[in-house]
């Protein structure tokens, strides 16, 4: 081995100990994160806040060291990029990304802007509770102030918007989202006022019931030992707002939200996070460590959860496999109700105020809504103290329902509070994503429907598994689902999808 050899080899041994450096203290702020959202006390969360800004920090300022940048400025050199493995070649090239869009973020602004997040948060989820917007207003102004200061440090093409969107879905754009989503529009609305018209309304007054958090909590247990998630690289726990996050490989944890009233909600949010978990605990061993152990995007992360949801989870073959366990799981409550009569209610379309409780139809509209607001907000349209107004003149606009108050408004989300601009858009995406897919694993399993009612789920994993999962951050969005399915995002898969499963469930 030459000098050349060694001096390489040597300068990629110490630039993946500080990827695996990062990796640990974004574990370790996961950890905080996670438990400041389950179950950390009140008092607790400014100081938590804090050191979940400090770890975010330290990871931030090693992707922006002077070492960091001298290595990758070594191994983007055409010559050392070609000797490196297909895995080695595509960390350089994540990294260089991150670190040419950081290095544009003074620390100090970096590190207030975490804290800030954290503890806007905490506030959200206080004024969420007493439905009282004026107070998480001042959180979110900042939030959205940095948010375009940070817009103008890394620059932009076209609309601002965009800068955003590429954080989640890399390639995509404003234009190709206003296009999407307006053929989207165009198909769902006329189909919504069909079925609003129908004469055979699916009966649903049986779910509203009050269903026994333990049992509900058993049942969505056991569901998730069904869907073959790994409750020794997981848990499942209880918050405000169901979320999924992926410490490593080895520990990959969920939440989700028990309604008394509503059977469905904890459920549906359990499977859905259940899809996200899947993911992330089934990504390639040889990845771990590295900056491609994670989801590719989140249009695609997205595609996971609500497959299982709602290709799988609302499915009639589901229920005519696992409706038996759910009337033993509440004894008495469901005796006079049959799989078929259960499944077209937990498909009923309904316009609503709550997006994460919204049918499978009308969900893309709360997120056409969401993702109109941003671009406005972000493009200084709109701003905070007219969010709530505008808010509700959407609501009325697009799905023919108004909030009365903030909490079933304006603060139903926990994203915003986060800074999480840019991210709405990934649900519907993963909708499209999710369809396509579910359409082309049905020419490939043709026994799908025969294997899900009778609960044989492991196949359907370990299909996503070679197809989606084990790559990671590995291929691009448009790389999976081009492997995956023969061809580039199409919309019309989702089209036809509703439009079949409705038609159904409502006897047209």
């Amino acid at each position: 081995m030459n000098h050349t050899q060694t001096d390489s080899q040597t300068r990629l041994e110490g630039y993946k100990a500080i990827i695996r450096k990062m990796k640990m203290y974004e574990e370790a702020a996961a950890l905080i994160y996670w438990d400041m959202r389950t179950g950390a006390p009140k008092k607790g969360i400014e100081a938590r806040s804090e050191v979940v800004g400090e770890l975010s920090t330290e990871t931030f300022r090693m992707s922006v060291s002077d070492e960091m940048g001298a290595y990758l400025d070594w191994f983007t050199q055409p010559e050392e990029l070609a000797k490196l493995t297909p895995i080695e070649r595509k960390m350089i090239q994540e990294s260089k990304k991150d670190y040419d869009r950081s290095k544009k973020i003074p620390a100090d602004k970096y590190q207030a802007y975490v804290v800030l997040t954290s503890q806007a948060e905490a506030a959200w989820e206080e004024a969420r509770a007493q439905s009282d917007y004026a107070a998480f207003q001042p959180y979110l102004e900042k939030i959205i102030a940095t948010t375009r200061e940070f817009i103008e440090l890394w620059g932009y093409e076209g609309n601002k918007y965009n800068t955003l969107l590429d954080m989640y879905e890399p390639g995509m754009t404003v234009e190709k989202l206003d296009a999407v989503f307006g053929a989207l529009r165009e198909q769902v609305v006329p189909l919504l006022q069909r079925l609003q018209a129908a004469a055979d309304q699916p009966e649903h007054g049986f779910l509203q019931q009050d269903f026994a958090k333990e049992k509900q909590k058993q049942f969505s247990l056991y569901i998730l030992q069904q869907m073959h998630y790994d409750f020794d690289a997981g848990r499942l726990d209880e918050t405000v707002h169901p979320f999924a996050t992926a410490l490593s490989r080895g520990d990959v944890r969920i939440t989700t939200r028990y309604l008394p009233q509503d059977v469905g909600s904890a459920l549906f949010g359990t499977i859905h996070e259940g899809g996200h978990a899947l993911y992330e605990q089934n990504i390639a061993k040889e990845l771990e460590g590295t900056n491609l152990c994670t989801g590719t995007s989140m249009g695609i992360h997205e595609s996971q959860s609500r497959f299982w949801e709602n290709v799988i989870g609302r499915s009639p073959q589901f229920w005519s496999r696992y409706f038996g366990d759910l009337q033993a799981a509440f004894p008495g409550q469901l005796d006079d109700v049959d799989a078929d009569a259960f499944y077209r209610a937990i498909n009923r379309v309904e316009p609503s105020l709550i997006r994460v409780e919204a049918d499978e139809l009308t969900y893309n509209l709360h997120i056409m809504i969401r993702y109109e607001l941003e671009k406005a907000l972000i493009n200084g349209e709109l701003e905070t103290a007219d969010l709530p107004a505008a808010w509700n003149a959407k609501y009325k606009e697009y799905l023919g329902v108004e909030p009365q108050t903030d909490s079933e408004g304006v603060l139903q989300d926990v994203h915003w509070s986060s800074g999480a601009f840019g991210y709405f858009p990934s649900y519907a995406l993963g909708n499209m994503y999710a369809a396509q897919i579910a359409h082309t694993l049905r020419k490939q399993l043709p026994e799908l429907d025969a294997l899900v009612a009778r609960g044989e789920l492991a196949p359907i994993k370990e299909w996503l598994t070679e197809k989606v999962y084990r790559h990671g951050k590995l291929l691009t969005p448009g790389e999976i689902v081009l492997e995956a399915t023969g061809e580039e995002l199409n919309p019309a898969y989702l089209v036809d999808y509703l439009r079949s499963k409705y038609e159904a469930v409502y006897k047209l």
